[in-house]
């Protein structure tokens, strides 16, 4: 939705930032002429404090680099190499048109793969007039589980998704415990909270295989080899419960399945997990008298934990670890995942789910190759860069390299898969569009505003799958197709209270909920399951059932591929101006005759990357690092970490097990 601006016209205004991020920033954006030149943090949402990241101050150079697209296109030449020639929408949305009635012909609904993650979308960008259109043509439904599965199905298993912990209440603990995550570069305002904490005197423990910067400043910093974090907090229960420390009053009177995960974790001898981790025995010991003894006591847990295969099982002992010591009930005290529990919204897509097939996104490329009944005939791609997101990414490649297969990619700039499509249609940026951004760790509710033209023709989401029903002639009566109107439908229908002649006038914001005061767990009894019978069932090995990585024969590195200061997954991933570098520890550098600079060949048995290697001390023995949202331009041989990636699937909610690559890594030959 373009606004009139006239000559030499500068201003400044209010929106919020709907990226993939815990923090839901209020942002001050300075508009001239139609364009942005400058966007800042404001004081709106109270966590966001006047500043934001450097990625988002980066915010003009994507909307107006050379890689935004301007028109809708149609390949020219062979998939892969991003040639187009520009079409009217006209042109396009008919062209569009006739392949969907073709396929439902041909094949039925069900050839037709709707592929997004709304990771970086708010929530009018996603699930309302686009899952209308989808639903509505009986299309595969798409199991959207590429983050945060394993750690919802845990979540909510144990506490129904209950609010966690407010991050400004941070401030009020006495211990810190940040479990695989890295706020320096994702959720930064938690940053300076925890330093006001530790003035106060707040211990914190860090919990990554990385010496990460709050790591450096920790007070114990334990550094587990990938893939082994279950072993390490059931050691802790364990010992809860053997010295005596675990609270019996609060499990008797707010839990159930005590005694089972009691049970459970007895195997796990502090001498066990040291063994099974690589951690000191000392650490492990020196983390249970710390957080025994201190209250109140508040545990972050981020997403790294679930990307293996052990990863639902793993999230869900470091959830019950509060439940178990008896640290909830005080401002500062329990734990936060994600705070989107604190929210409750209806569905604005007017439409029933299709009882189609579920195809899972993590198994996107084997499911472009292998499947028949009906076969993939026609991806659309929007909100998301799969190629360069998804596991296995070699059978992504070949998949999007079918020439049977029609690709349509709805984005903002020309990522690596839109360079496989067949039509490329060009979309909005937040700060283009009406829109509703959520935290999932500020408690904030912002609108979304159009402060700035849309260059070129693009359009929004909203507009654009209003339009596809419209011309497919499957829009009914009552649906609406205004962001105004949508938003109301999202809101009052889950309980919001908004004014009647709009969305949010205003950013909602100030809720500090204390947890078993304020809130509770949202199970129909209000009581923590410490081992669900649903998760139960699920686990290949049972609740907190430990796997052994199996099938690495001959490639000793764990391969991880955590987040950076640069891009938010694969978001603003083509403003990257140099390439990336593999880092590994000195010693297991030194061990292959390798140097800074180094050009290597990192592989397995998937694939293989050619970048240069980095010597980092900061990383533990073993472990390999290529970072998360790499575009192909990023290396010497095109391809990521993702390459290497299998496409396995975690115990709980069938996630990605990133964390599960394994690597040798050698000189590459000149």
């Amino acid at each position: 939705m373009a606004l009139q601006s006239s000559p030499s016209t500068h201003s400044t205004h209010s929106t919020a930032c709907p990226l993939d991020c815990p923090d839901s920033c209020s942002l001050e954006v300075e508009v001239e002429n139609g364009r942005v030149t400058r966007v800042e943090g404001s004081h709106i949402n109270p966590l966001t404090r006047g500043f934001i990241c450097s990625k988002v101050r980066r915010l003009p150079e994507h909307l107006y680099g050379p890689d935004r697209l301007l028109r809708p296109a149609r390949r020219v030449g062979k998939k892969g190499l991003g040639r187009f020639e520009d079409l009217t929408w006209d042109q396009a949305l008919e062209l569009l048109c006739e392949q969907f009635e073709a396929v439902r012909r041909r094949h039925g609904g069900e050839a037709i793969l709707p592929l997004s993650y709304g990771g970086s979308n708010g929530l009018l960008s996603q699930d309302t007039t686009d899952a209308r259109l989808f639903y509505r043509l009986g299309a595969s439904r798409l199991a959207r589980t590429v983050c945060a599965a394993p750690s919802t199905a845990a979540a909510k298993g144990l506490y129904g998704k209950m609010p966690g912990v407010a991050l400004e209440d941070y401030e009020e603990a006495r211990l810190i415990v940040v479990w695989g995550a890295n706020p320096s570069v994702t959720g930064i305002h938690l940053v300076p909270i925890i330093g006001a904490a530790r003035e106060r005197g707040a211990r914190l423990i860090v919990v990554d295989p990385r010496r990460t910067p709050l790591a450096k400043k920790a007070d114990l910093h334990l550094a587990p080899r990938p893939g082994t974090d279950l072993g390490l907090a059931l050691a802790v229960i364990r010992e809860l419960f053997g010295s005596g420390r675990a609270d019996s009053r609060f499990l008797a009177e707010h839990c159930h399945g005590a005694d089972t995960l009691r049970e459970r974790a007895e195997a796990w001898t502090i001498e066990r997990a040291a063994s099974t981790c690589g951690v000191d025995e000392a650490a492990i010991r020196a983390f249970v008298e710390l957080y025994a003894t201190s209250s109140p006591a508040v545990i972050r847990c981020g997403w790294g934990v679930e990307r293996n295969r052990n990863g639902g099982s793993a999230i869900a002992s470091i959830l019950a670890l509060p439940a178990v010591a008896g640290k909830f009930g005080v401002r500062g005290g329990g734990y936060t995942m994600s705070n989107s529990g604190a929210w409750r919204f209806a569905s604005a897509a007017a439409a029933t789910p299709p009882a189609s097939r579920e195809i899972n996104m993590n198994r996107l490329g084997r499911s472009l190759l292998e499947l028949d009944r009906p076969p993939i005939e026609l991806l659309f791609v929007y909100n998301a860069n799969p190629l360069a997101t998804l596991p296995d990414q070699q059978r992504v490649r070949a998949g999007l390299e079918r020439e049977d297969l029609f690709t349509v990619v709805f984005d903002q700039v020309l990522t690596d898969t839109a360079r496989y499509a067949d039509l490329v249609l060009p979309a909005t940026a937040f700060v283009e569009h009406h829109d509703l951004a959520r935290g999932y760790g500020a408690m904030v509710l912002h609108p979304v505003l159009p402060v700035a033209d849309a260059p070129g023709e693009a359009r929004s989401n909203v507009e654009v799958f209003a339009e596809l029903c419209q011309r497919l002639d499957l829009s009914e009566p009552g649906d609406e197709t205004e962001p105004a109107a949508l938003g109301r439908q999202l809101l009052e229908g889950g309980g919001v209270a908004v004014p009647a002649a709009g969305t949010v006038a205003a950013p909602v914001t100030g809720f500090r909920p204390v947890q078993f005061v304020d809130c509770f767990p949202i199970t129909p009894d209000r009581k923590v399951d410490l081992c669900p019978e649903s998760l139960d069932r699920e686990a290949p090995l049972g609740l907190y059932g430990y796997r052994e990585r199996e099938g690495a024969v001959g490639y000793p590195l764990a391969l991880i591929s955590p987040a950076t200061s640069r891009t938010i997954s694969s978001t603003f991933g083509q403003l990257a101006r140099r390439q990336a570098a593999l880092e590994m520890h000195p010693g297991d550098a030194a061990e292959r005759g390798l140097g800074d600079g180094d050009s290597v060949r990192v592989y397995n048995e998937l694939g293989e990357v050619r970048c240069a290697v980095r010597a980092n001390p900061d990383l533990r023995a073993g472990v390999a690092m290529l970072p998360k949202g790499l575009w192909a331009r990023s290396t010497a041989s095109g391809t990521t970490a993702n390459a290497l990636v299998p496409d396995s699937l975690t115990d709980l909610g069938a996630g990605a097990c990133f964390n599960d690559a394994r690597v040798e890594v050698e000189a590459a030959a000149s």
